[in-house]
């Protein structure tokens, strides 16, 4: 099962159910209001999508993929540059590119990873084991690049553990990092990154 299509129309219509399903809930959001939102008839949705549990999947593949994207892109502008460095400043250079590609993926597609954070258990069936298959690919990554930090000492402690505490903490942090504050994207990621690395 594939949800996301490179259809700009049914982007934009995802875009606006993420947006809906935070301000109203997914239970709260109708059919008759997303359509509205839509600026389409109720029945011309499912010209769109098959059902209102799609529409929920499609909004959660959208983040996802995107977050999988700006990952590998931050890692791969960083593997151009890594030849120089011992292992354990690569660990940390890439687990630091990771922070930020994560903060760089929830604060310009908020809703999204809103959503996926509290609307995660309404997916059952195909579509979750689809996504479940994109959510661990993602998780792929940071789990190479924390047993990396782990391996050079970097990191102390369960890899699994670090990695969930980790994507625990940058996930919360769209509910009140404020643009406008003290910290930037860039200067939160490497606080949190130094806050759990060991110096040497």
């Amino acid at each position: 099962m594939n949800v996301a299509t490179a259809s700009p129309r049914r982007k934009e219509l995802v875009r606006i159910a993420a947006r809906l399903f935070v301000e109203e809930g997914y239970d709260r959001t109708t059919v008759r209001m997303l359509a509205q939102e839509m600026g389409i008839k109720s029945g011309s949705l499912f010209h769109h999508f098959a059902d209102k549990q799609e529409i929920l999947c499609a909004v959660i593949e959208e983040g996802m993929f995107s977050a999988l994207a700006i990952a590998r892109e931050h890692l791969a502008t960083l593997d151009s540059s890594l030849a120089a460095d011992t292992s354990r400043d690569q660990a940390h250079l890439r687990l630091l590119a990771l922070a930020r590609a994560h903060l760089d993926t929830l604060l310009t597609d908020r809703n999204a990873h809103v959503v996926a954070l509290y609307e995660w258990r309404r997916i059952e069936g195909p579509a979750r084991e689809h996504l479940v298959q994109q959510r661990d690919e993602y998780e792929a990554l940071w789990r190479d690049a924390i047993e990396a930090g782990v391996a050079t000492g970097l990191l102390r402690g369960d890899a699994s553990l670090l990695r969930q505490f980790v994507l625990g903490a940058l996930n919360w942090s769209v509910r009140w990092y404020r643009a406008d504050g003290e910290r930037s994207p860039d200067e939160l990621a490497e606080a949190l990154i130094d806050s759990v690395c060991h110096p040497q």
